[in-house]
């Protein structure tokens, strides 16, 4: 406790975020995750920012699959995956992912940061090449400084670029090339080009990776994911994601693909060999989801209708979004003050929103960042649109007509 300078410094940053508008509040929920949630207050809101987007994070049967895998296999392992933390859920869940994915096998980690952070530096080196989107998720980017292979970054979804640092990774004579990105970009809502990143990767003799986060269980015709969307499953080489966003909403990752790929992750993974196993409620609850969303797409089918319909009706209002179809939707409000008075008002009208600022978008691209679910009714939707209009209307966003 000696340098008190230390201490001092730290409350001075963050005296400075609050003066600046950029300090992130959390808003404490005294209620189970949904469509509608109990602030600490006791108040009811419409939660418009959670990854729920197949409303299961709340659901009954998500609930008692839960339960029944905690009866079944207790509430934790106290050990690694290679010493004594594997059990046949866990393997059960492996496979019934790589089957919903379409890929050979899958390792699970703690989290969907751990697969990322894990998984370039088992299978590349400083004779490899690393080619990776320059808005990709912060696992990604932390992932890759761990490894020593070369870095080279392309503009957001920019093909031409992405060619560009193909052909310098080439010119470079490097052995291996794995083109990195996110499926969908979830600050945007922004849908990799995967077909044309996959026809890139075959014509200069690359590998591919994307990060399903943002897409497993509701992204393509029967909600696969972004490779179905775009037409090339079978054609990525490498597979994350997450069963903390559409896939139950609780945590835990995944990484799929080639069981070579795999094998030697669970080799030489330190995220896997170092942390303790996924809870078994946690397998067992996400199993039960793969098996519910594998039967039918009603979920899947809901959520892009209520996505559509806000998209469609925000817009008509007058706010300003990022095109798209995907179920997050960009509000955009450029000033990183105004996301914040923003969000507080929609608070005030019952509406759970959070406003996005630098360094999470870039420097004046402020936001609130709307995610639909399946969970959402179209009463529901409609009272939020409502609130928008009245909140747009007092901060002078939209205009009076």
């Amino acid at each position: 406790m000696s340098d008190q300078t230390f201490y001092s410094g730290l409350q001075q940053k963050l005296d400075t975020l609050r003066s600046d508008g950029l300090f992130k509040p959390e808003r404490v929920l005294a209620s189970r995750q949904g469509a509608e949630v109990v602030a600490q207050d006791g108040r009811t809101l419409i939660n418009m920012c959670a990854n729920n987007y197949l409303g299961l994070s709340g659901d009954v049967e998500t609930q008692q699959a839960a339960a029944a895998a905690l009866e079944k296999y207790g509430y934790g392992l106290s050990s690694v995956r290679f010493i004594c933390g594997t059990q046949t859920v866990h393997k059960e869940l492996e496979s019934a992912l790589s089957n919903f994915l379409g890929t050979e096998d899958t390792i699970l980690y703690a989290a969907a940061f751990d697969a990322n952070g894990g998984v370039f530096e088992p299978l590349f080196d400083d004779n490899d090449a690393i080619i990776s989107d320059a808005l990709n998720h912060a696992s990604i980017i932390d992932g890759v400084r761990l490894c020593k292979a070369a870095r080279y970054r392309y503009a957001n979804n920019d093909m031409a670029d992405l060619e560009k640092q193909l052909i310098a990774a080439t010119e470079a004579g490097k052995r291996h090339k794995i083109i990195v990105t996110d499926g969908v970009f979830s600050m945007d809502g922004t849908i990799a080009q995967l077909d044309k990143i996959v026809a890139l990767a075959e014509q200069y003799g690359a590998l591919t990776m994307i990060d399903e986060s943002h897409a497993s269980g509701f992204m393509g015709a029967t909600g696969r994911g972004t490779h179905e969307h775009c037409g090339v499953i079978g054609k990525i080489d490498i597979i994350t994601g997450t069963l903390g966003k559409a896939l139950g909403g609780a945590m835990g990752g995944f990484t799929s693909g080639k069981k070579e790929v795999i094998e030697t992750l669970r080799q030489k993974s330190r995220p896997y060999l170092f942390s303790n196993t996924l809870a078994p409620m946690i397998a067992g609850a996400s199993l039960a989801v793969l098996e519910r969303i594998s039967k039918s797409t009603e979920l899947r089918d809901r959520l892009h209708e209520n996505t559509a319909y806000f998209r469609a009706e925000i817009e008509r209002i007058g706010f300003t979004i990022k095109p798209g179809t995907h179920p997050v939707v960009p509000v955009m409000l450029f000033d990183a003050p105004i996301a914040q008075k923003f969000a507080a008002r929609m608070f005030e009208l019952g509406v759970l929103l959070s406003g996005f600022f630098y360094p999470v978008v870039p420097m004046g691209q402020a936001r609130v960042r709307v995610q639909l679910s399946a969970a959402h009714t179209r009463e529901q939707l409609d009272f939020v649109l409502k609130a928008f209009e009245q909140a747009g209307r007092e901060l002078d966003i939209i205009k009076n007509t």
